[in-house]
């Protein structure tokens, strides 16, 4: 299907196409078995400029926004969804900088993030707070020009890999959800420590680690938004980057069809190509028609998002408020539902694709050695992480609600 992408954004495919083809492909099947980041990549992905798609020029970026995001992530994600987490983690890390930074944090540490010279990576969950983020337990307590940070945060993304993370942490338990606080913690601070790296079913070029924070010293200019203004941080956050987990879903989703065309166009049985047969047929069909549907529901919410929010930081950047603030006020109104509902479809979806894609191929698609088998392991947590599916579906269904309850009043 036609989506009238501008040049840029032809440009911006063909180039994470070229480094998949060149770069991911030859190491993906490596990178999975021994569970190694992906150090080769993440070269070429900052020597093609795509850390920076979605950041405004004032901070060395190419000035686009999330619908950039999303299409170099789902390119990468066709040839292997882990390495290309490195790239849409370290924008996750981001977010909550571009969205509450003031223009001293965001000078101090978007360039760094734009060019990929440090990647970035965010951890707000905990032993006890899953999908319940707010039951933060890490504290963070006011000393002086400084907070004093303890506390352990778990399955953070590009782990120990990263250089600038944004972390929760109570900076008043009393209060609960409106004690949480985000701050900006540079690797090498003292008291910040990596814990276990964890083994993972996929997704396994993507190094995932535990947090250890002990007495961890970082400046008050470090905290993000103000204290207790973490929850309206992470919603926010949350509200831009799911599109950027249903980009890597559908990523992975179109890349396991891929493969599994290519094999089933080849493989003979009874006298004819396995693709030949019509119930075959039918589950190509079922699988082309739920990736497109998941393309055309991804990018009209990634572009809707970006029409009111790429302006939203301009005007942000002369006026020296809140990004987040400027974008609030210029939609008067909150994306949850859509984002919600993009993430939820394109991470179902693409569990169901790649499973009947390792069915299609049958025993060769179950085998280590063929790539359909690692599609599916990496598509399952696109179900979990920012927010797990059952998750999205509360989210959408209380937005239902209280529109609902708007329209009667």
């Amino acid at each position: 299907m036609d989506y009238n992408l501008s040049e840029e954004q032809r440009a911006i495919i063909d180039t994470a196409r070229e480094i998949g083809e060149k770069f991911i492909k030859p190491i993906r099947m490596e990178a999975d078995e021994h569970e190694k980041f992906p150090w080769s990549v993440v070269d070429e992905l900052r020597k093609a400029d795509l850390f920076g798609v979605y950041i405004h020029p004032n901070y060395g970026g190419l000035g686009g926004g999330g619908f950039e995001l999303v299409l170099a992530t789902e390119e990468l994600s066709r040839f292997c969804g882990g390495i290309a987490l490195s790239l849409a983690a370290s924008a996750l890390g981001a977010f909550p900088i571009i969205l509450y930074g003031t223009p001293e944090q965001k000078k101090r540490f978007l360039p760094d993030l734009a060019s990929g010279k440090k990647l970035g990576a965010f951890c707000i969950t905990e032993p006890s707070a899953g999908s319940d983020a707010t039951a933060t337990q890490a504290t963070a307590k006011k000393d002086g020009d400084h907070y004093i940070l303890n506390g352990i945060k778990n399955f953070c993304s590009n782990g120990e890999a990263a250089e600038i993370y944004t972390v929760f942490f109570s900076t008043n338990p009393a209060r609960g959800a409106r004690g949480v606080s985000c701050f900006v913690i540079e690797k090498g601070t003292p008291g910040f420590t990596f814990g276990k790296k964890e083994k993972k079913m996929g997704i396994r070029a993507s190094n995932t680690y535990e947090l250890y924070f002990e007495n961890c010293r970082v400046p008050a200019a470090n905290l993000i938004g103000g204290e207790g203004k973490g929850l309206f941080v992470a919603q926010a956050t949350f509200d831009l980057s799911r599109p950027g987990v249903a980009s890597q879903a559908l990523g992975i989703a179109q890349g396991a069809f891929d493969e599994t065309l290519a094999y089933a166009r080849e493989r003979r049985q009874f006298g004819q190509s396995v693709l030949s047969f019509q119930s075959s047929q039918h589950m190509i069909a079922d699988m082309a028609t739920a990736i497109e549907a998941g393309r055309s529901l991804l990018y009209g919410v990634a572009r809707g998002m970006d029409s009111t929010f790429v302006k939203s930081w301009d005007e942000a950047e002369k006026s020296g408020e809140f990004v987040a603030d400027v974008f609030r006020k210029n939609t008067r109104r909150r994306w949850t539902k859509e984002s919600a509902m993009v993430k939820l479809y394109c991470s179902d979806m693409a569990m169901k694709v790649t499973t009947d894609c390792v069915q299609l191929a049958g025993g060769v698609g179950y085998m280590r050695d063929f790539p359909i088998e690692k599609f599916m392991r990496d598509a399952k947590i696109t179900q979990i992480y920012e927010g797990t599916n059952q998750i999205q579906r509360n989210e959408i269904g209380a937005m239902i609600t209280k529109e609902l309850a708007s329209q009667k009043a």
